[in-house]
């Protein structure tokens, strides 16, 4: 199919040519050239020669005066939806004291009428130190306003009493199966709920209307554009987002990509769905589930081996047991379906290698390219198990910088060892992609790529690399955040890198990323995005 595209192509004249550019086509073996033209939305020709041959009375030229066009960036995991809203919600991400959290929270709160919810959040108590907030905090100046801002990592709430309330938690509500509802010494909830404790508020928040979602995709959908991203897995636990993709999918479509997943439980509905439906096409595509094996490193329950330094009464949870994950992979899989599961701790993810590996030898051998999100902290026995087993490592290197800050008083020096391994998994022979976990860090692939090659703390502590052994070269980082990224998708065939026959998706940015001091990445800018052969962001000629 791609020859042949591409032998139509090259027949063809030219709809747009691209010149004067520094070009890095992301392909082994021919990974610069200096123009590209375009039929349509494929590329048809690379290099000057090629792109004059195929100027015609009708081709538009651009000159982008040495400017650097590469793949789009993809990204492997984001909250879409959820980060999409963060961008009109208050940011507490940098409130670094107590005093500046009540705040910014009394602030927002007066903005909103009586009722309506206050949500958003990032905030991070490690910037005071690593007292978890209370609702004491903000009660007294949210009285009519239910709260519920989540931690940086989505896997705490801190809730006001009135949040409480409405969600009809009190001192004898039990914790549900894979949460907990923090108490303080009197067996009253602090305000504060992890992991699967969170459902209980989030059932007590309204909907949001389609007219809501709408307008907070379009937000999204531009800004994710103007950092370059021309795609996003959408790696869900609700079918809120995934109903709204299909449903603009035919009524007003975005103007970049998604590859959604729903929640991996749920794979007999998506079964169905698949069945009735197909899969959908480039634009939104779908047959895709998540799970959850544990909870995070931050809120103390991603799931360890050994207790956490800091707090040997627990080990981390898991969210559901070995057993029901196992049962759902393997129906999932069965039905043909693609799984990706969340693990941090380095329990979590041997566990879930096993999981894998069963389920894949009962099934038999096909291309499944099961996916691990974050594989955070691994042992390093199991290592070299995801490239043995097929199993492609979906992390999102800006985590490593974020929380290199504190790790070490979680979970020792020893077990940092296996931690945001990713130079190693490269060197192993895995498949690594790279990605953001919008909102929890930025979408803006750049800071990644950054924090992938430099992996400098973001409180300027480790300015020669925190774990420096585990950076990766910047071509290692523009792959895992494109090529890879395709593969992990199932799409190499026609999107990740720039070849003809290949759709139009792609970056120009003012810095040459290949040439230039990696220290300068974050300071680039994207001058251009272009998605399907159009371009969806940058000044018009």
């Amino acid at each position: 199919m791609l020859m042949t595209r591409a032998a139509w192509a090259a027949a063809t004249e030219l709809d747009l040519a691209y010149v004067n550019a520094r070009v890095w086509t992301g392909v082994k073996g021919a990974p610069r050239s200096d123009a590209i033209g375009l039929v349509g939305n494929r590329i048809a020709s690379l290099g000057s020669a090629a792109v004059r041959a195929g100027t015609g009375r009708k081709t538009r030229t651009i000159d982008l005066g040495g400017a650097f066009l590469m793949p789009g960036f993809i990204d492997n995991h984001t909250h879409f939806l959820r980060g999409s809203a963060t961008l009109s919600q208050p940011s507490l991400r940098d409130a670094a004291t107590p005093k500046e959290f009540t705040r910014r929270i009394a602030e927002a709160a007066k903005a909103l009428p009586a009722g309506e919810w206050l949500l958003g959040g990032a905030w991070d108590e490690q910037l005071w130190g690593g007292e978890l907030p209370k609702r004491e905090w903000i009660d007294a100046v949210t009285p009519n306003t239910p709260v519920a801002v989540a931690r940086l990592d989505l896997h705490m709430y801190l809730c006001n009493a009135l949040a409480l309330k409405l969600a009809g938690i009190t001192r004898d509500t039990p914790d549900p199966p894979g949460g907990v509802i923090v108490r303080d010494a009197k067996g009253e909830p602090t305000g504060i709920v992890k992991d699967g404790a969170k459902d209980l508020i989030e059932r007590a928040i309204p909907a949001l209307t389609d007219a809501q979602i709408d307008r907070t995709l379009d937000e999204g959908a531009a800004y994710a554009l103007s950092k370059g991203v021309t795609q996003a897995h959408v790696t869900e636990l609700d079918w809120i987002t995934h109903k709204a993709l299909r449903r603009r999918h035919y009524s007003s479509p975005l103007p970049m990509r998604f590859y959604s997943f729903v929640p991996l439980k749920d794979w007999e509905k998506m079964a169905a769905e698949v069945r009735a439906d197909g899969r959908g096409d480039d634009w939104v595509r779908w047959g895709a589930m998540k799970g959850l094996m544990d909870g995070s490193l931050g809120s103390r329950t991603a799931l360890f081996r050994e207790p956490y330094s800091d707090d040997p009464a627990t080990h981390g949870i898991a969210l559901d047991t070995p057993e029901k994950m196992e049962e759902w992979i393997s129906g999932a899989d069965a039905a043909g379906l693609h799984c990706t599961t969340h693990a941090i701790g380095d329990l979590a993810n041997s566990e879930l290698l096993d999981i894998y590996a069963r389920v894949a030898k009962a099934h038999g051998v096909r291309d499944r390219r099961f996916r691990i999100e974050h594989a955070q902290h691994l042992s390093p026995a199991d290592i070299r198990r995801f490239a043995a087993q097929n199993v492609l490592a979906s992390v999102q290197p800006y985590h490593a910088i974020d929380d290199g800050r504190w790790a070490v008083k979680r979970i020792g020096e020893k077990r940092l060892r296996g931690t945001y391994a990713f130079r190693s998994l490269i060197d192993s022979g895995a498949h690594v992609s790279f990605g953001s976990d919008f909102p929890v860090a930025p979408i803006d692939p750049l800071t990644g790529v950054a924090a992938a090659v430099l992996r400098e703390t973001i409180d300027g502590a480790n300015p020669r690399g925190w774990l420096p052994e585990e950076r990766v070269t910047m071509e290692q980082a523009l792959h895992a955040y494109t090529a890879a990224n395709a593969y992990a998708g199932f799409q190499e065939d026609r999107l990740g890198t720039l070849e003809p026959g290949k759709i139009a998706d792609f970056a120009v940015l003012d810095r040459d990323l290949l040439a230039e001091d990696p220290e300068k990445t974050t300071s680039t800018k994207v001058l251009r995005t272009v998605v399907d052969g159009k371009q969806r962001f940058g000044a018009e000629d």
